[in-house]
């Protein structure tokens, strides 16, 4: 997951290997996918977040991540969860067009939240789906 994680996230700080390992080991945490493309989520009462999600620069552009977010979906749900939650970094216009695809709404914002090595910090977008409707 850390490779994968380094190679698509190349404007800010990529997780380590430690970090993985540490939440994987949350008896709350859940992986889905693959090498290829994979999402880590956590489910806690009626409630789940997407805590990250990666896809390779190799196989971007695939429907691999929509594929992702429709398991780990259907993962939540199964576990207890009607309501989806995450972050997106305003300026990643991909990911917020796929998120709102995937029927996410704005309902917050964190100023400056994502640390950009070039330029400035970045707003972090908080999103919110329901998904009992899906």
């Amino acid at each position: 997951m850390a490779d994968t994680h380094a190679a698509a996230f190349t404007r800010s700080r990529p997780w380590s290997t430690e970090e993985f390992a540490d939440l994987v080991a949350n008896r709350f945490t859940y992986t889905l996918g693959d090498k290829r493309s994979f999402a880590l989520i956590q489910v806690i009462s009626d409630e789940a977040e997407l805590l990250t999600i990666a896809t390779h620069p190799d196989y971007q552009r695939q429907g691999l991540a929509r594929r992702v977010m429709t398991g780990w979906h259907a993962k939540a749900q199964h576990l207890g969860a009607s309501r989806a939650f995450l972050e997106v970094a305003s300026d990643n216009r991909p990911a917020v067009a796929l998120y709102q695809s995937c029927g996410y709404t704005p309902c917050g914002r964190r100023k400056a939240y994502y640390h950009r090595e070039i330029g400035p910090n970045v707003d972090a977008i908080v999103m919110e789906c329901h998904l009992s409707g899906k």
